[in-house]
Formats: C-alpha cells, sequence, structure tokens
C-alpha cells in the first residue's frame, strides 16, 4: 500500500502538473489508473481557484461512500481545513486517525497524506484510507471481554477499575463510595463440594447481590470469592451502611446446592470517596484494607486513614526486618532466672532485640506480631535458636567445662506448625556441641491448641531430645486443662499480668495459689515472671513457685554482662 503512495507522490510534475486542460487531460486517466492499483480508498485532490476538487478517485472510494464530488463528499466536508493546511505546510507526508458516522454506525479510519518529493509547493496530494473499522471494533470486544468475568457475567477486577476510572473524577469523588465484600469461608465449599459446585454458588451469591443493590450501582467480581460494588451515594455513611446492611440481609437465606443447604457469611469493607485525595483506584485499594478489618471484628468496616497508616508502618517494619534478618543485625539479650530456694540463676531466656538503620531501638511487642503475621517469625526463630546455642556454647567454653544454667528459647505457634523444629534443634545441638538439657523451649498456649496432635508429636520429639518444655504466659489463653495431663510440658510459666500487682490484690494471689497447686499436682516446675520487689519474691516463694524472673533480679542483659552477672551471682 505504502509503495503505491509513494509511486503516485514521485510522478513527474509533467503528469500531474497545473499546466492547461489538454496536460489535465492526459493525467486525470494516468492517476484513475494507477489508483486502481490500490487495494484501499485513495483519490488525488486538487486546489483549482481556491477550491478543493477531485482529480482521481479509485473504486474503493466510490464504495466506502466517501463521495464522488467534491459537494457530496464527507472528506473535503470533515478534512477540508486539514487537507488545506497540509498543501499549504511543507510536509510532503502526513498520517492520523480519522472517524465519521455516528456511534453505531462509526466507521474509523488511517488516513495518509502524500504529495510530490521535493516541491511544497505542489497543488495537488494523494489522499489514503485505511478502513480500520473491524479490527477496532475486534479490539474493542477483545477489550471487553477482558474486561468481564466469565463466570459470572460481572466485571472483573480490570473491568471495575476502568468503570471507576470514567465514572469517579478527583472532584466529584465525594459522590461516590466502593463496597468490597469477601465471602467468609467459601474454600471449605470448594474443598467439601467440589469446583463445579464452587462455581455455582458464586454465580447464585452474585445474582443475590445484584438483587440487593440500586439500579445505577455497579456490581463487580474482583476475584475468587471477592466482590465489588461502586455506589452513588449522597450521605456517605448512611447510604453505604444501609447497602451494606442490604446484602447481609440478602445472603441470609441459605443456598442450595446439590442435597446441602450453605449459609454464606461475609465481611464488607467500605471506602469513602470523599477521603480519597489522590487516584480514585485508591478507593478500591483501601476498600480492600477495611474488609481485612471487618474479617477480624465480625463487622463491618469503613476505611480509616490512621489504621492504613499503621498498616503502612508495619509494611516498613516488615521489609526493614526481613532486612535485619538477613544481615544478621539482629541480637539477643538475655534475662536471668533464679531458684527462690537457693537464690542462685538456672536459667537465662534468649530475648531478641532489635535496633534499626537509623538507631531507634523497637520493642519486641512491635516487631514479633508483624513477623508472626509476614511469616518472619521463622526465620527471626532459627536465628534465635543458632545464636542462643553459640551463645551457650561460649559460656560453657569460658567455664572450663559446663556453665551451669540452661537458655531458654520462646517458639511460636506459627513456626511450630510451619518448621521441622526438632531436626532443627538436633542440628544446632550437633553444631555448636551442647547438650539438649540445656535447652528450654517455652511455647504459648495458642500454639498448642492450634493444632494438638501434630504439637504432642513435636514435643515428643524434643523430649527426645534432652530439651525442657515450658507453657509461656500460663492463664492468658484458652487451652483445655486435659492438655497439661497429656503433653510433655516440664514446667509453667506465670504470667506477669497476673504477678504485678499480686499484694493488692487477693484475687490474683488466689489465681497464682491455683496454678501453683495445678502444677504440684502434675509433678510441674513453676516460673513467675514480673518480679520487681523483694516482698513479691518472698511471698511467691512461701507459696511454693520454684522460680522467679524480673526486673528485681536484673534486666536483660548483653551476652558478656549476663555471663559476668551469672558468674558473681553463682560463686
Amino acid at each position: 500500500m505504502r509503495v503505491g503512495v509513494s509511486r503516485l507522490a514521485e510522478l513527474p510534475a509533467e503528469d500531474l502538473g497545473t499546466q492547461g486542460e489538454q496536460s489535465r487531460a492526459r493525467r486525470v486517466p494516468q492517476a484513475a489508473a494507477l489508483l486502481e492499483l490500490l487495494p484501499v480508498p485513495a483519490a488525488v485532490v486538487q486546489v483549482l481557484n481556491d477550491d478543493l476538487h477531485f482529480t482521481a478517485i479509485n473504486k474503493p472510494f466510490r464504495l466506502a461512500g466517501l463521495g464522488t464530488t467534491a459537494s457530496d463528499s464527507p472528506l473535503f466536508r470533515l478534512l477540508g481545513p486539514t487537507i488545506r493546511d497540509f498543501l499549504e505546510s511543507e510536509k510532503t507526508e502526513m498520517e492520523f486517525a480519522w472517524q465519521i458516522g455516528e456511534q453505531v454506525d462509526r466507521r474509523r479510519f488511517l488516513v495518509m497524506f502524500a504529495r510530490e518529493l521535493g516541491d511544497c509547493s505542489s497543488r495537488f496530494c494523494l489522499i489514503t484510507l485505511v478502513d480500520q473499522t473491524g479490527e477496532l471494533r475486534t479490539e474493542h470486544s477483545l477489550r471487553r471481554e477482558m474486561a468481564i468475568d466469565s463466570l459470572t457475567g460481572l466485571a472483573n477486577r480490570s473491568g471495575f477499575g476502568d468503570v471507576l476510572e470514567a465514572r469517579v473524577e478527583p472532584d466529584t469523588a465525594a459522590r461516590f463510595a466502593v463496597l468490597v465484600v469477601n465471602l467468609d469461608r467459601f474454600s471449605r465449599v470448594n474443598a467439601c463440594l467440589g469446583g463445579i459446585a464452587g462455581d455455582e454458588l458464586l454465580i447464585s451469591v452474585a445474582r443475590r447481590l445484584k438483587g440487593a443493590l440500586r439500579g445505577h450501582d455497579i456490581l463487580a467480581r474482583m476475584g475468587g470469592d471477592e466482590f465489588g460494588v461502586l455506589l452513588a451515594v449522597e450521605d456517605g455513611y448512611a447510604d453505604a451502611a444501609q447497602v451494606a446492611r442490604r446484602i447481609q440481609s440478602a445472603l441470609v437465606t441459605p443456598f442450595r446446592l446439590s442435597d446441602f443447604e450453605i449459609r454464606v457469611d461475609c465481611s464488607i469493607g467500605i471506602a469513602l470517596g470523599a477521603e480519597v485525595s489522590g487516584d480514585t483506584e485508591d478507593l478500591i485499594r483501601h476498600a480492600q484494607f477495611a474488609v481485612k478489618r471487618a474479617k477480624k471484628s465480625g463487622r463491618v468496616e469503613f476505611y480509616q486513614t490512621r489504621a492504613f497508616d499503621i498498616a503502612r508502618e508495619q509494611f516498613g517494619i516488615e521489609t526493614d526486618l526481613r532486612r535485619a534478618i538477613e544481615n544478621g543485625e539482629m541480637t539477643l539479650s538475655y534475662q536471668p532466672i533464679l531458684d527462690f530456694a537457693s537464690g542462685r540463676i538456672v536459667s537465662f531466656e534468649a530475648l531478641a532485640r532489635w535496633t534499626t538503620d537509623s538507631g531507634v531501638k523497637l520493642s519486641p511487642d512491635v516487631f514479633i506480631p508483624v513477623a508472626e503475621e509476614s511469616g518472619l517469625i521463622i526465620p527471626l526463630g532459627r536465628w534465635a535458636m543458632d545464636e542462643a546455642a553459640k551463645t551457650l556454647a561460649a559460656w560453657n567454653a569460658q567455664s572450663g567445662g559446663d556453665c551451669g544454667v540452661k537458655l531458654a528459647v520462646n517458639l511460636s505457634a506459627i513456626q511450630l506448625q510451619r518448621d521441622n523444629v526438632p531436626d532443627l534443634v538436633q542440628s544446632l545441638l550437633e553444631r555448636h556441641g551442647v547438650a539438649g538439657s540445656s535447652f528450654t523451649l517455652e511455647l504459648t498456649e495458642s500454639a498448642i491448641v492450634s493444632d494438638p496432635e501434630r504439637i504432642s508429636q513435636t514435643m515428643l520429639a524434643l523430649k527426645g531430645l534432652g530439651t525442657t518444655l515450658a507453657m509461656d504466659d500460663f492463664g492468658t489463653g484458652y487451652s483445655n486443662l486435659a492438655y497439661l495431663q497429656k503433653l510433655p510440658i516440664d514446667l509453667l510459666k506465670i504470667d506477669r499480668s497476673f504477678v504485678t500487682g499480686m499484694l493488692a490484690d487477693r484475687d490474683k494471689i488466689a489465681i497464682v495459689r491455683a496454678v501453683l497447686g495445678l502444677a504440684q499436682a502434675l509433678g510441674m516446675q513453676t516460673t513467675a515472671e514480673g518480679v520487681e520487689s523483694i516482698e513479691l519474691s518472698q511471698t511467691l516463694a512461701a507459696l511454693g513457685c520454684t522460680y522467679g524472673q524480673g526486673f528485681f533480679y536484673a534486666r536483660p542483659l548483653m551476652q558478656e554482662d549476663a555471663y559476668d552477672y551469672l558468674v558473681s551471682r553463682n560463686a
């Protein structure tokens, strides 16, 4: 096609020239013949007496309905000024997209102008048009299919974003809200009834949701078991909350699948456009953040800037913590645990400490929850056990044999579930040359409750290595007391919340007395946390508590300071 355009553009001036009627009579048949070789609509246009005229047109041009004379051609009517500008310029080629017609029968062309090379004063130009209507319609159809969820027929995540971008302008965002609806425990349907039943349920849920919405609301399937709704609102909170209640009501009636009645609960997060100052896509992200909070709280949640800021702060902590673990920037401090009867140090609890690159010392209460949520608690736990074993080996070497104390390391529920803890402990004991009897592993009640059978096997394997097993923060969880009888637990640690202020609270004394009695009946030792005065120490000893840990004895110490304190205290 472009070869034809070039040949016509390069015709000699005497063939397409402007000298007299006789010359014109010769060149019109020549131009027409050449144009007929082109498979696309084409015409040679000239300026004559300041008016545009066709010198020649081909058959595709006539069939395209682009006119045969200047008076009936939409080309001159709509593109006349563009043609004149081209002829008056110094350009020899020009290309642009052009569309004609109404929305229903609109046609789209790629239009190309060309004229004689090297002579910008030529009053002739060749116009060719490539019809792109079919191609663009196909592209539009594909885009539409890509924006539609094939299962429900609703807009998908991409299509929902397109609708949001088209309808919500920054200056009108306050009149809109986005709801994200996430089905609770939907994975159980797939697991128990199969994927086909799960798809059928999603289709039914989509119909219910559609019925609960207003006519101008937009429903989309964001992916999996998550739906999005774009609302036009007048009173943001009230309107959005009302729609959320209708959605919840629509899902109350059970769904019938095969021989089962399936009850579907959902979590709903809402983001109001009035609180979005940037990209309207933030509405979706904010609503998705709110739905995560809704899953935890069990109620409809509106996006709150402060909560999002906290989440971003935690994400920053996660990124820095990952780097700190990988680069060996974490440290352990050691808090002594003393025997009430002898006053000697019998153990140290190893506690993770982290000072960021900016010099900020972050409390474990800040970074441990982030580590657990992100899964970093596993590499952090591995590092802590390895570092503790290395420290114990160093102390044994300094003391010329056995330093006489144990090291206690905390094990999270996540690490117990996902990691092979017995193999890990065995390998580090062998690598550092320390005995299993020198190690105490502290588990929380939640770790035991999460998977009792598996945890029981893990604990038995750890006992086989000679380690001591302690239940940390006893009394603050929801474990079945029968676990204490079945599991190989050696020691109960009484949480500091029961010890602090115990002397002024008879209820706390009763709780501590009960825990001590239970431990004694089961043949377990006990450690009281949070001992901060001599009076507490004496009272706990009198009640029969075995060990004490707290600021009254010492705060967590660095490795060398802890060893020096051990030597001086046990001398």
